[in-house]
Formats: C-alpha cells, sequence, structure tokens
C-alpha cells in the first residue's frame, strides 16, 4: 500500500493511488452515452477561473481549485462532489478517475521521449485521457490529428479541454521539467477574432462516455474518423471487468498497421485489474501481439506495454 500510494510529486491534485479500500466492482454498469464537445470560438472562455501550472514542460489546470469551484453538486455530473464525499479516486460506472494525473502516464511521456516516437502526420488517440497530458505530447510531436477520450464529461470540459487550450496558446511560456510548478496565467479573455482557432486545436476533437458507445459514435458518424495510427493510454487496466470493453475498442479503432502504447501498474490493489492480467486476457483473444517495452522499477512495479495486431 505504502509503495502503491506514493507518486513522483507530493501535489493534492496529482493522483495518489488509493485503490485498496475499493472492492471488485460489480459485472453490470450503465453504459455513459458518448457525446463530442465542441471547441468553443472565443478559446480563451475555457481558461476563465482557472490556475494553470506546469508538470514535465506542460500547462495543466490545478485540479483543486476545480474542485473548489465545482463542489456545489450543481455542476454537471456531480463528480466533484461525490467523489469527495465517498472518500475516493474511483466510483465505478460514476466517476473514473479523470481528475487525478496519474503516475504512468509520466512514465509513458518519458518513453515516448526516450523512443523518439515520431507523431508527424499521424492521426492519434489518447484514451481514457484524463488531463490530456499524453494526447498533447503527440500534438506537440506535429500529429496531424489528435483526438482525446475520457469517460467524463466534466473532466474533457474542466480538465482536458482547458490542457489543451492552454498548451496550444502558451506555447512560448513551457517552462522547466516535472518539479517545476510555476503558475502559468491564461492569456487575457478579451477575445482574439483575429487569430481565430491556433492551428493546434484545428487537429483536436474531444470526446466523453463509455469506450464502446465512444466507438459507435466515432464509426457511425457524419464525420466519420479514419482509424489511428496510434492509441496512448495510461492506467485504464485497473478493472477486469473492463477490460472485453477496451480490447473491443483497440481493436476497432486502431489502424491496421497502428500501435497501442499503454502504461499500467503490475498490479490494482483492491480492484484487482494489472499488467499480467491484462496481458493474459489479450493472449486469449488471440487479435493483438504484445510486447513488454519498459519496466520501472521504482516503487511499485509498473510497466509500459506495446500492442499491435498479429
Amino acid at each position: 500500500k505504502q509503495a502503491a500510494d506514493t507518486v513522483a510529486d507530493s501535489s493534492p491534485w496529482l493522483g495518489t493511488v488509493k485503490h485498496q479500500d475499493k472492492r471488485p466492482s460489480e459485472k453490470k454498469f450503465c453504459l455513459k452515452a458518448a457525446r463530442e464537445h465542441n471547441i468553443p470560438e472565443d478559446v480563451n472562455k475555457v481558461l476563465e477561473n482557472k490556475v494553470m501550472e506546469t508538470v514535465s514542460d506542460l500547462c495543466y489546470v490545478n485540479v483543486s481549485v476545480v474542485e473548489m469551484t465545482c463542489l456545489d453538486g450543481t455542476h454537471g455530473e456531480d463528480i466533484m462532489s461525490k467523489s469527495v464525499s465517498s472518500h475516493s479516486d474511483l466510483i465505478p460506472g460514476v466517476y473514473e478517475g479523470g481528475l487525478k494525473i496519474w503516475e504512468c502516464t509520466f512514465d509513458l511521456i518519458d518513453y515516448l521521449s526516450e523512443a523518439e516516437m515520431q507523431f508527424a502526420n499521424k492521426t492519434v488517440l489518447d484514451l481514457g485521457c484524463g488531463a490530456g497530458l499524453l494526447g498533447i505530447v503527440a500534438l506537440r510531436g506535429k500529429a496531424e490529428k489528435v483526438h482525446f477520450q475520457d469517460y467524463n464529461s466534466t473532466v474533457i470540459d474542466e480538465i482536458t479541454l482547458p490542457n489543451v487550450v492552454a498548451n496550444c496558446i502558451n506555447d512560448g511560456n513551457r517552462i522547466g521539467g516535472r518539479d517545476d510548478r510555476k503558475i502559468v496565467k491564461p492569456p487575457s479573455k478579451r477575445p482574439r477574432k483575429a487569430e481565430c482557432l491556433p492551428d493546434e486545436l484545428t487537429k483536436c476533437r474531444f470526446f466523453s462516455g463509455e469506450w464502446s458507445e465512444v466507438s459507435q459514435l466515432l464509426l457511425s458518424s457524419n464525420k466519420p474518423c479514419s482509424k489511428y495510427d496510434v492509441i496512448l493510454t495510461s492506467e485504464t487496466i485497473y478493472n477486469p471487468d473492463y477490460y472485453s470493453a477496451l480490447h473491443d475498442t483497440l481493436s476497432q479503432l486502431l489502424d491496421k498497421n497502428g500501435r497501442v502504447y499503454l502504461a499500467s501498474k503490475a498490479h490494482y490493489f483492491g480492484v484487482g485489474g494489472g499488467i499480467y492480467l491484462f496481458e493474459k486476457f489479450v493472449e486469449e483473444r488471440n487479435v493483438f501481439r504484445t510486447n513488454i517495452v519498459k519496466v520501472i522499477e521504482e516503487g511499485l512495479k509498473r510497466f509500459i506495454m506495446e500492442m499491435a495486431f498479429k
């Protein structure tokens, strides 16, 4: 438990792994409908009342401030007050952890850098995106398209979209490394119509909802997307009940020559999932081949897995 609760950062809004007090979830869930979130014409509006900081050279929203403004129980899905009142970072089928930045996200960011991953001209999906840092890394790598998906619409509106906007407009203010947490002021709230949307933002689309619902929306919408060259996902295999939906989503949305990069802990205590269990699940399905491309030994053992069609 002590190792599982240790994160590279002590900041209260970075995710600490507190799964131990959770019981295995029930098999039956209500599928949260998928929807696309439009980018406002005046992108500065999404940064109003937000405090931005930096981590790993990326801008991100201070979630503590967001939580304070959304704790009255009248905001959308009301996941903030439910998370606080239940003392839980996960409420299966209600809130799936997207308000936190989980430590395997940084493992995957480090791996993408070490492997000199090429995103230029590629279509990328940040699946279970939360803060959206993985997709933002792909965006900075000149990806042709980057799509972001999270279970909760509140996460997309209050966390992901502001983070992507801030990184697009504050690109010149990039600061330091992971432990450099300077406040980055949002740009002026006054509309700058002449500028229109920053080029990077025109490459982005944002979706919320359960994986199978989002897959259906993507494949059948009036703006159908091409399949993805790269799917990035971090700490999404904590619950074995979701493995079938995740596997189907990856198989439906990945291009035939595409790659999935998945970051995970060895085991998620109390929920039951982990890299070995998921690896076995994938092997039994016989659709993908898997390859562990990096092992992180510090604290609770963590892995980066590459997946490709057989």
